[in-house]
């Protein structure tokens, strides 16, 4: 059975599987740098954002529903560019996902994009605690609606 996956999200995860070797670098570095900067409302709020400290970059993500959709915000050094496109990724991916969508979303659909081709274990593994950091933040977010 095929998980549903939020549209943005496999239009993102299509692009990255059509790319090849040092192309998904070059993608994942886009993203880096197209990632939003913070609201003003998070900036100086860092202890109101969830820290991942499964990964070795330092992470923060913070979520927002409004009217049962999702948006997520993170916080992730310049310094770390493929850690902080992961991030973007997600961000994008899942604008306006329902925290049901979120929770559908495979563990490892990083896979999918060829990053684990691409990328250390170690970041994989700093992805995977991203994702499940949000997979818990709908949780939240379920329980509340």
């Amino acid at each position: 059975m095929e998980n549903k996956l939020p549209a943005r999200l496999k239009e993102i995860i299509e692009d990255f599987a059509f790319c090849e070797g040092r192309e998904k670098l070059e993608l994942l570095l886009q993203y880096s740098e197209q990632m939003p900067p913070l609201p003003e409302r998070l900036k100086n709020e860092r202890d109101q954002m969830e820290f991942v400290p499964e990964c070795m970059t330092p992470v923060y993500v913070h979520a927002e529903t409004h009217d049962g959709r999702m948006t997520f915000f993170f916080d992730v050094p310049d310094e770390s560019p493929t850690v902080r496109g992961f991030a973007s990724v997600i961000s994008e991916g899942l604008r306006g996902a329902s925290p049901e969508e979120v929770l559908n979303i495979p563990n490892d659909f990083y896979q999918q994009m060829g990053l684990d081709q691409t990328l250390t274990q170690q970041r994989l593994n700093g992805m995977a605690a991203i994702l499940a950091h949000v997979k818990r933040l709908a949780i939240e977010a379920l329980t509340t609606l």
